[in-house]
């Protein structure tokens, strides 16, 4: 495929998880998908999610546990750069901790490989602390 078409795979994604279509987003996804959010070395009892996935059916697991922990309020995209097979999205997140109430906002980039048409690996990349501190009471 080429750049064009996978940032519209990776721009469609996007706006399936916005409209809260989780099975057709997940659709986009190859079925073996390497899914790793946030990529950090340092673990939090907080960001349970941040383990590495390894299947759609564990990508749809990684939203289920964020959406319990958080709700999103925006999610912009201000930059799409693609070359070859990879995809890559620089954006801001804002949204509120549900066990705290505390409003946070981080900025965010995200690199997605694609193969015929489907997305391979996405690695999600943030500062975690700026998020953790939000869970703290």
């Amino acid at each position: 495929m080429s750049e064009q078409e996978n940032v519209g795979v990776v721009k469609h994604m996007f706006e399936l998880v916005e409209q809260g279509n989780l099975p057709a987003a997940l659709n986009m996804l190859a079925e073996d998908v390497y899914w790793q959010s946030p990529v950090t070395r340092t673990g939090s009892k907080y960001l349970t999610w941040y383990k590495p996935r390894n299947s759609r059916k564990e990508v749809g697991d990684f939203f289920i546990e964020l959406s319990n922990k958080m709700e999103i309020e925006r999610f912009q995209v201000s930059d799409v750069i693609a070359q070859g097979n990879k995809v890559v999205v620089e954006g801001k997140n804002k949204g509120t901790v549900k066990s705290t109430g505390r409003s946070y906002e981080h900025d965010w980039i995200m690199i997605f490989e694609l193969q015929d048409g489907k997305i391979i690996r996405n690695q999600h990349y943030y500062d975690t602390m700026d998020l953790v501190q939000h869970f703290i009471d």
